[in-house]
C-alpha cells in the first residue's frame, strides 16, 4: 500500500560554509545545487527505505523542474506533478554549518497547489496514507489545497500525518491557534523549535492537535505519545554532523515506513531516528 507524499520541489542551493560567516565579505564553502523540498525528500527516503510512494506536487514547465521530476523518477518515487508554463520551479539557498541551516526560499510553482492537483493524486489506486508538509499550509495560495488534503484523505479513509515544517512561519501564523484551522491529522511530526512554538517539549502535551504527535529532539533522540500511552527512542550516534539539511524529512519516512508495516511506536522511532543519522552525515537532503 502506497504512501502519497504532498507539498514542495525545488532546486536546493546547498551552500556548506567553514567557519561563521563573514557579512560583507568572503566565506569559504562548498556549494552544490541538487533537489530539494521537505515533501519530495520525504518522498525520497520513504523509496530508499523500500516503502511504494507517490510525491504530488506542482514545478515549472522548465529545466530545473525537469531534473527535479526525474531526480524523484530515478529514486523510485511514482510522481504526479503538474508542470506550469512561464513559472518557475521552487529555489531555496541553504547555508548550512555542521549543526545549524538557514534557507532563504523562493517557493516559484509551488504555490500554485490547488485542490484539483490533490483529488487527482488521491485517485491513485492503493493509497493507504497521506502525508502532508506544513509548507503547503504556509501559503496562503495553497493553503486551501492542504487543508483539503487532510480532509479528504480522511474522508476517503486513509491515514493522514503532518510535518510542521519549520517553527518561525509556524509562529508567525500563531503556533497552536493556526494548527486548531487545520483538518485534525491522524499524526504530527514537530522538531523541539516546532514543539515549543506549539507549546511544549512533551507530546503528550500536544495531543490537541493530533491522533498522535512525535517530537524530535536530534541527537537527543525522540519521543512518542498517544492517547494509549508514550514511547521514547535514544538518538543514533553519528561519527561527524555533515549537514543537517533533511534530517527531519528522512526521521518522517523511516518512521512512517515501520508504523505503517505494523512495527510498534518504540520501533519506529528507531527506524527514524536511524534514517535521520544517515541524513545528516551526508550533504543534501536526499539518500
Amino acid at each position: 500500500m502506497t504512501v502519497l507524499v504532498i507539498g514542495d520541489v525545488v532546486t536546493d542551493i546547498l551552500t556548506v560554509h567553514e567557519g561563521p560567516l563573514a557579512i560583507g565579505s568572503d566565506t569559504i564553502a562548498a556549494v552544490r545545487i541538487a533537489g530539494g523540498g521537505s515533501a519530495a525528500n520525504t518522498a525520497a527516503w520513504l523509496a530508499a527505505a523500500g516503502c511504494p510512494v507517490t510525491f504530488a506536487g506542482v514545478a515549472g514547465r522548465d529545466e530545473p523542474g525537469d531534473a527535479r521530476v526525474a531526480e524523484l523518477d530515478q529514486a523510485g518515487v511514482a510522481t504526479s506533478v503538474r508542470r506550469v508554463e512561464g513559472v518557475a520551479t521552487g529555489t531555496v539557498v541553504v547555508l548550512t554549518s555542521d549543526a545549524e541551516r538557514t534557507m532563504f526560499t523562493d517557493r516559484g510553482a509551488n504555490r500554485l497547489l490547488g485542490p484539483a492537483d490533490v483529488e487527482r493524486a488521491l485517485d491513485r489506486p492503493g493509497l493507504r496514507h497521506l502525508h502532508l508538509s506544513a509548507y503547503v499550509l504556509f501559503d496562503a495560495d495553497c493553503a486551501p489545497a492542504g487543508r483539503f488534503a487532510l480532509a479528504e484523505a480522511r474522508r476517503r479513509g486513509l491515514a493522514t500525518s503532518l510535518d510542521a515544517a519549520s517553527a518561525a512561519p509556524l509562529r508567525e501564523r500563531g503556533g497552536a491557534g493556526f494548527l486548531a484551522t487545520v483538518p485534525r491529522p491522524n499524526l504530527l511530526f514537530a522538531n523541539l523549535d516546532e514543539a515549543r512554538v506549539l507549546g511544549s517539549e512533551d507530546p503528550a502535551q500536544l495531543l490537541a492537535h493530533a491522533d498522535a504527535v512525535v517530537v524530535k529532539s536530534g541527537a537527543a533522540g525522540a519521543a512518542w505519545a498517544d492517547a494509549n500511552g508514550t514511547a521514547r527512542a535514544p538518538g543514533r550516534r553519528v561519527a561527524e554532523i555533515v549537514d543537517p539539511t533533511g534530517a527531519g524529512d528522512a526521521f518522517a519516512a523511516g518512521f512512517l515506513a515501520a508504523w505503517l508495516a505494523g512495527q510498534n511506536a518504540a520501533a519506529a522511532l528507531e527506524a527514524g531516528n536511524e534514517l535521520g543519522a544517515r541524513a545528516v552525515a551526508k550533504v543534501g537532503g536526499r539518500p
